[in-house]
This record gives C-alpha cells, structure tokens and sequence, in this order.
C-alpha cells in the first residue's frame, strides 16, 4: 500500500544522495509496506507524519555509512534505514503529545488534526512497525536499536526535569541531545558499518560520526528556533522559549541575561515577553557561539570519516555534514 504522494522530494543535497538514491527509494517503499494496519485511521495518521516532508537524515546516514565501510548487498541496510526513520517518526508523535505542538514540519501537526489518544498509539505502532523490522537483524543489531530508544525516553525524562528550570546547565543540555537526538544518528552509523561486516575501528568511527552530526544538527536546530523564519523551519519560531525547553540558546542565555531567565522562568510567558526576549538573544553573541560549538562537531564528525578509507561515499557523506550545519536561517 502506498500512502506516499507521487513525487515526495528528499531534502538532501544531490551530492549528499546522488549516489544512494535508488537505495532511499527502496526505503520509502519499505516504510510505505509497513505503514498498512486493519485500521485504516492508524495507517492514516502514520502517512500524514512519515511523508510530510521529513529530511530522511537518519536513512541516508546509515546507507552511505554502509557504502563507505564498503558494503555490497543493501537489502538489510535498507531495512535498517527504514526501521530508524520509523523510530524517529514515532518520537515526534510522542513529543507533540508532550510538548502540545500546534504545528509539525509547516502544516498542521497529528496531535491537533486527530487528538492525543489516537496519535499516542499511532507512535506505538510506528515504534512496534520498526522492531518487527529489527527481528531480522541479530542481538547486537537489535540491543543497538533497543538502547537508542531508551536513551531517547531517559533524555525525554531529563529534558522535562529542566523545562522552566533556570538551574539547567551546558552540560545538562549537552547530555539531553545526546540521548535525545545523537543516539539515533550514532546507532545510524555504526549499523552501516556493521552490516558491511566491517570490524570494531570502523563501527567506532561510523558511531563517533553519527553521534557528532547528531549533536551538530540538534545544536543548529535550536539556533533556528532563535533566528529562523516560520516558512523556512516549518513551525514558529521561539517555540522553546514558549514551551520552556532549555535549548542552547536559552541555556547560554539564562546565565547572562536575567530578563530572559524571567521569561523562561514563566509558565506562560506573553507573546511579547517571547518576542523581547528572542531579540535579546539574537543581539547577544550567543548565536555566534552556537554556531562555532555545531562547527567544532562537525569537525570531529569529519575526523572520524576521515578514519575510512577514501571514496565517494565518504566524500558524501563530508558534504552532508557540511550541508546540515550550514542551514540557512
């Protein structure tokens, strides 16, 4: 069954995808196949998060990954694409529950256009799609996939510990999106390489990449949330301000700014106590630093690629980083 629109584009540079394209297709037939249910609303509601427009970074990470550790018969890797993407999928539906998002990636997000019950077991059901994917996989594959998703819940927990918390600290923050975010793109990684049937310095160094790209783009993310424009991140900005998640920008600033500490501090700030407090932010050198910390993990990213001997993929797999870090506001 394909629930996908005709010509979904892929959000990734041609050359970060040009050689993999064929394999990112057969991930999204893949996806499409394990999207069917005896209840159509289920179906539904997974289609209308998986083809909304998703990057598709995870996939295409773990299939060059694969490429570059000189991986021949993508049929497992493409499996295991797949079944990441869905994970990932099922988070977002989780995190708009608990964040209460209005809007996901530019339109409408599942929690509003079907409510809260029915988008909660539509993530459970993408969370259960993508291990009946993994049960073809051995124990290491599976653990792998198994301690990403409870890293993913623990940096939920420890996120929420320090909404509106002022005494959250960049070390706070840093072990979040590790859990969060770096953890699906390092288990990424490291399962292209071991699917390759690459030994333990390649599996590290493919794990290493993955975690930094991780860190990087999360970090960039949140700088969008600062100084991004609503059509270009898909979602208004300032939302973690509103909700009170202690992204970077606003970890960095709450200890050198007491108005935006107050306006985080607040259950329901105003809206131009939103506003004033973004623009101190932008007018601050805080975005400056936070685009150098997303360079220094781009740069230790490239330095584990640079463990792999050269090749096309890994040359793509280079330009990707630079493509996810470089993102305009």
């Amino acid at each position: 069954m394909n629930l996908a629109p005709p010509s979904r584009a892929l959000d990734l540079s041609a050359a970060a995808s040009a050689l993999i394209s064929d394999e990112l297709v057969l991930v999204e037939e893949r996806i499409d196949e394990l999207l069917g249910s005896r209840e159509r609303l289920l179906s539904e509601i997974a289609a209308y998060l998986v083809h909304s427009g998703g990057k598709r970074i995870r996939p295409a990470l773990t299939l060059l990954a694969f490429r570059a550790c000189g991986g021949e018969d993508a049929s497992q890797a493409i499996d295991a694409a797949a079944a990441l993407e869905m994970i990932h999928s099922a988070t977002l539906l989780h995190d708009d529950i608990i964040d209460g998002s209005d809007t996901r990636r530019g339109k409408m997000s599942a929690l509003r256009r079907y409510g809260a019950g029915n988008t909660l077991v539509t993530g459970d059901f993408l969370f259960s799609r993508a291990f009946q994917i993994c049960s073809r996989f051995d124990q290491t594959l599976i653990n792998w996939a198994a301690e990403a998703c409870i890293s993913l819940t623990e940096g939920e927990i420890l996120q929420g510990s320090f909404r509106h918390n002022p005494a959250v600290t960049l070390t706070d923050y840093t072990e979040i999106i590790a859990r969060k975010t770096a953890s699906l793109f390092s288990t990424g990684g490291r399962a292209g390489a071991y699917l390759a049937q690459k030994e333990g310095p390649h599996i590290e160094a493919l794990s290493d990449c993955g975690y930094h790209i991780g860190l990087a783009f999360q970090i960039i993310d949140d700088l969008l949330d600062v100084e991004g424009s609503e059509a270009r991140v898909g979602k208004p900005v300032g939302v973690d301000l509103r909700e009170g998640n202690p992204s970077l920008p606003i970890v960095l600033a709450v200890e050198r700014d007491p108005e935006v500490r107050r306006v985080f501090e607040q259950q329901e700030p105003s809206e131009p106590e939103i506003a004033g407090a973004l623009l101190r932010i932008r007018r601050s050198g805080i975005p400056a630093e936070i685009r150098a910390m997303a360079l220094e993990h781009a740069r230790l990213a490239r330095a584990a690629l640079l463990r792999l001997v050269d090749s096309e993929y890994r040359g793509h797999l280079l330009a990707m980083i630079d493509q996810l870090v470089e993102r305009p506001a």
